[in-house]
């Protein structure tokens, strides 16, 4: 029985799934999405994500700890740089889990693991439709204050040409 057993062992032992889930976690940072197989995603995501809060504070002890976990000078450089300035101000939840369906070797489910703030189709989405809420929704009394400066300015357009009609007149 697995009662209370959380960790996913994958079929390997300590170290081999230790350097698997290091390697993992170093490609996704580096190329920011990966394809691998759905376990492999689940095991990663609980990897990396404590990784990527640790790369929040940008202090000599943190990059030490982190580089304990990847043992890659790039990645740790990539992770405390523009990684760690997209996803300042995110709580939680740096990564997202896309199923892809099963391969067609062995049909094992894959799926696609990303950083969400990496993600410019679903990133600008959510920023435009926020945006775009706001200007959209108004107030009831909105509408006689944005009406009443265009009345203004239509009733001036036409005293502008009788003025200008006028100027020409003389002018002949």
């Amino acid at each position: 029985m697995r009662h209370g057993d959380k960790i996913n062992n994958l079929g390997r032992t300590a170290s081999h799934r230790k350097a698997l889930l290091s390697n993992l976690a170093i490609q996704l940072i580096a190329h920011k999405r990966i394809v691998t197989t759905l376990a492999k995603a689940k095991s990663l995501r609980t990897y990396v994500e404590p990784l990527i809060t640790k790369a929040k504070d940008n202090t000599t002890h943190q990059r030490r700890v982190v580089f304990s976990y990847l043992q890659d000078k790039e990645a740790v450089t990539e992770l405390f740089g523009p990684v760690a300035e997209k996803i300042g101000g995110r709580p939680g939840g740096y990564t997202r889990i896309i199923k892809l369906g099963t391969r067609v070797g062995d049909n094992a489910e894959t799926a696609l693991i990303e950083l969400v703030d990496f993600n410019e189709i679903y990133g600008k989405g959510k920023g435009e439709a926020k945006e775009a809420a706001g200007k959209k929704t108004r107030r009831a009394g909105g509408r006689k204050k944005a009406a009443a400066p265009a009345e203004e300015a239509a009733a001036e357009a036409p005293a502008a040409k009788e003025g200008k009609k006028k100027e020409d007149k003389a002018a002949e």
